[in-house]
């Protein structure tokens, strides 16, 4: 993690663990804020890289796996890169900061992603640059949101991916209860205040778990070459557009979608113990191999670890589900448009 939320929160309650910000003292009042309070989270998981030039649109619209050409100025989408294979290297929220375009991306991924998308610039006028360590990543969500945006003089998108800029960034609604901010380092300590003014402040692992409830996966780097893209549903995020023309694996990508073979499917999970991305999960009928993975993982409010999970869908609905192992601890399956 960079250096950012050291410098917004100095010294406060706010505790570091394996490079995020675990919690404000509380994790468990943290948790159950977010179901059901107005919470403002760092969002230390995640990193951005900057794309800009006359071929920026053109670059990454032949790269990835979403419309970038028509991606309007005030808009977002989610989006994911593939090996040739139609293997999700990366997944992306991608939204414009004026003429630039910004890739939201797991930030242990960045290194990786950054380097390899530079391999394919060529003679493109292009340019990539990370710039996690000049940008903040603020998550904003709860029933008073709009007002809390309000009260820091900040603008409010009213449709989900939509985006508003204001003069030191853009704010993301994401959907009806959930914002991101994205804000120069510079004017990052100052908004930081005001927004915790009308919101509880709380863990990334919180808005992680937010994440997982909205059934958003983010492939990082555990699970990075795992999946096609519709195993973990982004075709209903229309992080897919099956119009366009080629980019890396749009051959398996439209042959998965238009043959209907993907029997492997996103669904929500529950495990008393720790989940984390790229847990491996088991059924005893079939010990040799797994059936599925942990995509990402985040603590429950009600205790135990919630989960967003690709299994193969024939074993949906087993009551003898396991993690990590044939007779690891028992892991059970909700469909996403289950709700609690």
């Amino acid at each position: 993690m960079n250096s950012i939320w050291q410098e917004i929160l100095g010294p406060s309650s706010a505790r570091f663990r394996n490079g995020l910000l675990a919690d404000f003292g509380d994790a468990a009042a943290e948790l159950a804020a977010a179901r059901t309070a107005t919470i403002v989270a760092p969002l230390t998981h995640l990193g951005v890289i900057e794309v800009t030039g006359p071929d920026a649109a053109a670059f990454l619209h032949n790269q990835l796996t979403s419309d970038v050409k028509h991606l309007a100025g005030d808009a977002a989408q989610y989006s994911a890169w593939c090996s040739a294979k139609g293997r999700m290297l990366a997944s992306f929220l991608i939204f414009r900061m004026g003429p630039a375009y910004q890739l939201q991306l797991s930030a242990d991924l960045l290194p990786t992603i950054d380097k390899r998308l530079r391999m394919f610039v060529l003679r493109s006028k292009v340019q990539i640059t990370d710039v996690s360590a000049a940008c903040a990543l603020i998550g904003l969500a709860g029933p008073e949101m709009d007002a809390v945006l309000h009260g820091a003089g900040l603008p409010v998108p009213t449709t989900p991916r939509q985006t508003a800029a204001f003069a030191a960034g853009t704010v993301i609604r994401l959907d009806a209860g959930r914002c991101q901010i994205a804000v120069q380092r510079e004017a990052a300590a100052a908004l930081w205040q005001k927004l915790q003014a009308g919101a509880r402040p709380v863990g990334t692992c919180a808005w992680q778990w937010l994440d997982i409830c909205a059934g958003i996966p983010l492939i990082s780097e555990r699970t990075s070459e795992e999946f096609v893209p519709q195993m973990a549903s982004f075709e209903q995020l229309d992080a897919v557009s099956f119009r366009k023309g080629c980019y890396p694996g749009q051959e398996v990508v439209a042959r998965t979608q238009y043959l209907g073979k993907v029997k492997r499917h996103l669904y929500r999970a529950h495990a008393t113990t720790i989940m984390a991305a790229g847990d491996a999960i088991y059924s005893p009928t079939n010990p040799q191999q797994p059936c599925g993975m942990v995509t990402n993982a985040a603590p429950a409010p009600d205790g135990g670890y919630d989960a967003l999970v690709i299994v193969q869908e024939t074993f949906f609905g087993a009551a003898d589900l396991a993690l990590a192992s044939p007779a690891g601890a028992r892991v059970e399956l909700q469909a996403l448009n289950s709700r609690d």
